[in-house]
């Protein structure tokens, strides 16, 4: 089993900057690719970042680029989301996300495992 555990969220103003973080443990295999997602209430979760295994492919929501960069650190099992020039409706969960492949870190639907989400709020 494979366990990911979120961490860096909270409470920040409009304009500010935060960095989550992820960590993977568990029968991890290699090599994986990593996302996150982000879920606004009442609305559905919807893919931010992806990235592969060796870190040379990257995607991201039109809504995010620019702002934010996905990276990861394949000796420590984490992957980590810098999020700068935050805004109120960047406000939901953040989830990690660990899978095979890109395409399928990116699917919600297909095979992979989550994270129980950090919180990230952003007020005007």
């Amino acid at each position: 089993q494979v366990q990911l555990v979120e961490s860096g969220g909270g409470l920040v103003q409009a304009g500010d900057s935060l960095k989550l973080a992820c960590v993977a443990s568990g029968r991890t295999f290699s090599p994986y690719a990593m996302g996150w997602f982000r879920q606004a209430p009442g609305k559905e979760r919807e893919l931010v970042a992806a990235i592969s295994w060796s870190g040379s492919s990257t995607r991201y929501a039109d809504s995010v680029k620019g702002r934010f960069t996905i990276s990861r650190d394949n000796a420590k099992r984490t992957v980590y989301l810098q999020v700068n020039s935050l805004k109120p409706e960047d406000t939901g969960i953040y989830y990690c996300r660990l899978s095979t492949t890109i395409v399928q870190a990116m699917d919600p639907l297909a095979s992979g495992y989550w994270g129980q989400g950090t919180q990230v709020t952003v007020s005007s």
